[in-house]
């Protein structure tokens, strides 16, 4: 196999994320409260979007608090042989299915001693822009929804998930030169963003420094603004009122969201993200580190970039 036809393999999606958490019945209430429609598979919960026959993620029950327990990503059936090959030319071990998960695919120990599953699934992460809802221009007054007809705020799909890192320039090395993905944009050794070459949202995984493994947040594309605010105020109703924004990222370019879950972590509603084209050689960049979280918004949580899945020191 020539370098040129390594460097054509690429995952193309997160297929699917699947963590696990101490009581099933709060996650349930966290998640259909964000608006996913959540349904009861397999001993666990299944993560969709409403009008979306995917399921991004489950939702496991475990001891303790919650834990990444293995990622699930897509690639297309014309590279399984490639990547086979390809991970046996790069050394890669080959490793069993967790308990709980599908025994196909290829199964590949991943940074920080993440299981990693590659198997052949269609294409989930988005082939275009997401959309960008506004006001209609139409008219001069009259342009703000009446809050008694606002509905139930119900995002369209998984844009991207962001991993903890014990070496995140390590980490991107390995999304990079073994599973073809590419860096969008980085801050330093802190922060890294990457995209698939088949076309995806400004980043597919995002990694972040820390002691370890853990998932930080999942992030939902939400069409507009007002659906931002209105899931900030939906999930406030519902008792999950601490996280951060409404504010704009620098590297993404989105408006979001952030809503604390049960756990430590987060569940993102994002609006307006960057998009990568296929092959369309983006300009990844390293930024200074202030660029690498806001624009404008809210003073950064105190323990915002604590990783909760690692043992207390």
């Amino acid at each position: 196999m020539t370098a040129a036809t390594c460097r054509m393999l690429a995952v193309h999606s997160v297929d699917e994320f699947v963590f696990s958490v101490p009581d099933l019945e709060q996650a349930r209430h966290f998640y259909t409260s964000f608006g996913l429609d959540v349904r009861d598979e397999a001993g666990g919960l299944a993560l969709y979007t409403f009008g979306h026959p995917h399921r991004w993620a489950r939702v496991l029950p475990g001891d303790g608090g919650k834990r990444l327990l293995w990622l699930s990503l897509g690639i297309h059936a014309d590279d399984v042989e490639g990547f086979a090959q390809h991970l046996a030319e790069c050394g890669v071990v080959r490793i069993a299915a967790p308990d709980g998960a599908e025994a196909g695919g290829l199964w590949i120990g991943g940074p920080d001693g993440l299981p990693l599953q590659l198997r052949v699934a269609p294409k989930s992460s988005p082939s275009q822009p997401a959309p960008r809802e506004f006001p209609p221009q139409s008219h001069d007054r009259g342009r703000a929804p009446g809050r008694s007809q606002t509905q139930a705020v119900r995002p369209l799909y998984l844009s991207h998930i962001l991993l903890f890192s014990a070496d995140v320039d390590a980490a991107r090395r390995f999304y990079e030169d073994l599973l073809g993905l590419r860096l969008s944009d980085k801050s330093g050794s802190v922060i890294a963003f990457m995209h698939s070459p088949h076309g995806s949202d400004h980043h597919l995984i995002a990694l972040a420094k820390s002691g370890g493994a853990g998932l930080h947040h999942s992030s939902w594309c939400v069409p507009s603004l007002d659906a931002v605010g209105l899931g900030s105020q939906q999930m406030a109703q519902a008792g999950y009122d601490q996280g951060w924004g409404l504010g704009r990222h620098v590297l993404g370019s989105n408006y979001f969201r952030y809503v604390r879950d049960p756990w430590g972590s987060y569940a993102e509603y994002s609006y307006d993200i960057d998009f990568v084209a296929p092959e369309s050689g983006w300009p990844a960049a390293d930024h200074p580190g202030e660029d690498s979280l806001y624009v404008w918004g809210p003073a950064l949580p105190e323990d915002f970039i604590v990783n909760h899945e690692l043992p207390a020191r």
